[in-house]
C-alpha cells in the first residue's frame, strides 16, 4: 500500500544541518500493523510525519497504492493520525468529539449519527457518549482519540507513541485493543515507538530504526530470533554479547571456537564475517547449565542471582571478564542451591546463537 523510496530529510544547512532521514525505503502492506521502532532521534516520527504530509522530505517518494503522496496537502490525504497527547476537544462530549472530523467534512447528518455509533461501539464507549472528555480516564480518552480518527475511514491510520502517557496496567490492556481494532477495522496501520515489548506484542511486521537508517525489517519473531547486527539485538530485548574466532566455513554452518572448545553454529548473518574474531549474541533464556558430564561451551563465576517472579536471572563473570546472564523460568517448590563464587559451566544449542556483524 505504502511504497517509501529514498527518502531523506535534512534540517537546517552547512555546518549545523542533520540528517533526520537518510535514504530511507520501506513497502508498507495493505491491512498490515507496521511499526516504527526504534531509540529517540532515530527518525521514525519523523518518517510518520512525512506520510502524514506534516513534514516536506528533502529528496525521495512516497507513494499511497501507486499515487505520488507528496504532491497532496495534508488535508487531502487519506491518512489519518493519532498523537501522543490525544488532542481531543476538552468542551465536547465522547461523541461530539467523534463526530467532529465527519461535520468537516460535510458528511449527511444520518451518515454522520450512524458512523459515530459504529465507532463508539468499536471501542467500546456507548455508554459513556454524552460525557465531556474531561471527565474520562486517560485510557478511555485514547479510545476516543482512536475512533475519531477510524471513523472517517481512512486508508492508513497513523500512531504517533500513542500509549506513552497510560500506565503499566492500562497500557498492556490497549495494546491487546490497539490490535483488535486493526483486526477488525482492516485499515493499514503504522506505528511509532521506542517500547520494544509494545512492537513485539502488537506487530505483524517491525522496522528497527537507528540514526534515521532502517536496520532491520521483519516479523517479531524474525527480529528477535535473527537480529541482522548487533545494534538490533541488544536494542531488542536482552542478549549476551560473546567474544569468539571463526575457525571455518562448513556446509551445515559456521565452526567457532569459543574459550573453553569449539562448536558449529548452524546460523549466522550474510554480512557476518568469514574469518577472524566475531561476536556471538545469545540471548539469556536460550543458555542452560551445563551437566557434569558435558564439556561446556563457557564456563565463569556466579556473580549474582536475582528472582523476579516467573523467571531467575544468573549473572555470571566469564573467564574473560565479560558479563552473561541466563535466565530460568521458575517453577513450583524450585530451589537455588548456588552460591556465589560457584564456578559454571554454559551451553546453548547451535541454532540459537547469531553470528553479528558489528
Amino acid at each position: 500500500m505504502i511504497e517509501i523510496q529514498q527518502l531523506t530529510k535534512i534540517y537546517g544547512a552547512g555546518a549545523s544541518s542533520f540528517k533526520a532521514l537518510d535514504d530511507v525505503s520501506v513497502t508498507i502492506n495493505s491491512n498490515e500493523f507496521f511499526t516504527l521502532l526504534g531509540p529517540s532521534g532515530c527518525g521514525k516520527t519523523t518518517l510518520l510525519r512525512a506520510i502524514a504530509g506534516f513534514v516536506d522530505p528533502t529528496a525521495g517518494s512516497i507513494l499511497l497504492n501507486g499515487k505520488d503522496l507528496l504532491s497532496s496537502p495534508p488535508y487531502t490525504r487519506p491518512v489519518n493520525t493519532v498523537f501522543q497527547n490525544y488532542a481531543l476537544f476538552p468542551h465536547m462530549s465522547v461523541k461530539q468529539n467523534i463526530a467532529f472530523g465527519l461535520e468537516m467534512l460535510d458528511k449527511p447528518k444520518s451518515e454522520v449519527e450512524q458512523t459515530t455509533q459504529q465507532m463508539m461501539a468499536l471501542v467500546r464507549m456507548t455508554e459513556m457518549a454524552d460525557r465531556q472528555v474531561s471527565e474520562i480516564s486517560g485510557g478511555q480518552q485514547q479510545r476516543v482519540a482512536l475512533a475519531r480518527a477510524l471513523a472517517p475511514k481512512p486508508q492508513v491510520l497513523l500512531l504517533d507513541e500513542p500509549l506513552s502517557a497510560l500506565d503499566f496496567k492500562l497500557r498492556k490492556e490497549m495494546q491487546i485493543e490497539l490490535k483488535r481494532l486493526q483486526q477488525d477495522t482492516g485499515i493499514t496501520f503504522v506505528f511509532v515507538t521506542h517500547d520494544q515489548e509494545e512492537a513485539l506484542t502488537m506487530s505483524d511486521r517491525i522496522a528497527v530504526m537507528n540514526a534515521g537508517h532502517i536496520l532491520q525489517i521483519g516479523s517479531p519473531r524474525e527480529i528477535y530470533n535473527q537480529p541482522a547486527e548487533r545494534f538490533v539485538a541488544d536494542f531488542i530485548g536482552e542478549s549476551n554479547f560473546v567474544s569468539a574466532d571463526i575457525v571455518e566455513q562448513r556446509d551445515d554452518g559456521v565452526q567457532v571456537r569459543f574459550s573453553n572448545q569449539q562448536t558449529t553454529l548452524a546460523q549466522s548473518t550474510a554480512s557476518s564475517p568469514k574469518s577472524g574474531k566475531v561476536t556471538v549474541a545469545i540471548r539469556p533464556e536460550h543458555a542452560r547449565l551445563s551437566n557434569s558430564d558435558e564439556q561446556p561451551l563457557l564456563s565463569g563465576e556466579l556473580k549474582q542471582v536475582v528472582y523476579f517472579g516467573t523467571d531467575t536471572h544468573y549473572q555470571i563473570i566469564l573467564e574473560d571478564g565479560s558479563d552473561f546472564v541466563l535466565r530460568r523460568q521458575n517453577s513450583p517448590g524450585q530451589s537455588i542451591d548456588m552460591a556465589t563464587g560457584e564456578k559454571l559451566g554454559l551451553m546453548f544449542e547451535p541454532g540459537v546463537a547469531q553470528i553479528l556483524a558489528d
